[in-house]
């Protein structure tokens, strides 16, 4: 796993365990049913960097003969896992709790030790939250929106990692609202209205992980930009005279799957065409680095290819 990765999910833990460790203190306090949802969605929040940080130790295994193409997809598993982890414990068990606390409110015991530690909360995710957002920015386009960062990324911690601080930025911020309406104006159902928000906002994003993760391991193919410099790279020598088709795949974060049907030069020999599949292979690796695998099968140009070859241009342009 990079280790941007790693640090944003490290600094991620650390921040969501203190932060829950002080949130449950608050809630035996104030009885706060608001402090009890985000004391459950910051101690959800603590083992999914877990399942982050093993997944990506476990992505790090050798080929086996019953997992020969290895074990990188254990990443993309562990995240979809993540946003299992954050629509149960996170927004279903809050959309309950709010549910509760409208149906039966009660006063808030101790409000000013609630928002101590609400206000705590904000700035140990703001710190978690920046670290993610820094280290995305390493690998994120300059000209590329922050959605579309987490829609196209194939590293699936950051992604996860911005929007469970996201969540859990706005989901304190609705709290402390929630608290301040109810002591504020003496209405303790607003504490259970709070509750139902973080809920809500917990659910949808673990909507979205779930799609994302979903995606990746149904299995992406590379970026359009790696799409690109591959081609450039196998088409780059006078004895390869077309690209007739390829197809790529996200094997892992950071493994690339490729396989390619190349027209070569037909006066050439057998030597030499072995020589420049291996040229070629090289030549894809020093472009994409993440390229791991490479399959290249010499064939014949023929025109049957063409409508295959179009009809993936299409596909790409329209999904960009």
């Amino acid at each position: 796993m990079a280790g941007g990765s790693t640090k944003a999910i490290i600094a991620a833990f650390f921040a969501n365990l203190g932060i829950a460790i002080a949130k449950l203190i608050g809630f035996f306090i104030t009885r706060s049913s608001s402090m009890l949802a985000e004391a459950i969605h910051s101690f959800a929040d603590t083992s999914n960097q877990a399942l982050l940080l093993y997944g990506g130790k476990a992505s790090s295994r050798k080929a086996t003969q019953r997992h020969q193409f290895g074990h990188g997809r254990e990443r993309f598993f562990w995240s979809f896992v993540v946003a299992l982890v954050l629509f149960s414990l996170g927004g279903a068990f809050a959309i309950f709790e709010g549910i509760e606390k409208i149906r039966h409110p009660h006063e808030i015991d101790n409000p000013a030790v609630a928002i101590g530690i609400l206000l705590f909360g904000i700035v140990l995710e703001g710190y978690s939250f920046r670290t993610a957002i820094v280290e995305s920015r390493r690998i994120k386009k300059p000209d590329q929106s922050w959605w579309n960062f987490i829609r196209t990324a194939r590293t699936p911690e950051l992604p996860v990692v911005l929007l469970e601080d996201a969540g859990a930025q706005f989901g304190l911020v609705f709290a402390l609202i929630a608290i301040g309406i109810a002591v504020g104006f003496d209405a303790p159902v607003w504490d259970g209205i709070g509750t139902l928000v973080i809920g809500v906002l917990l659910t949808l994003i673990a909507v979205v992980l779930a799609i994302e993760m979903k995606s990746l391991l149904i299995g992406e193919g590379a970026t359009v930009d790696d799409e690109d410099a591959i081609t450039h790279a196998l088409t780059d020598a006078p004895e390869i005279s077309r690209l007739i088709h390829m197809r790529t795949q996200h094997m892992g974060p950071e493994e690339i799957l490729v396989a390619a049907k190349l027209h070569f030069d037909p006066t050439i020999s057998v030597p030499e065409l072995a020589d420049a599949i291996d040229r070629a292979e090289r030549r894809v690796r020093i472009a994409v680095p993440s390229v791991k695998l490479v399959y290249l099968e010499p064939d014949l140009y023929e025109d049957d290819h063409r409508p295959e070859r179009d009809q993936l241009a299409e596909d790409r342009d329209e999904h960009h």
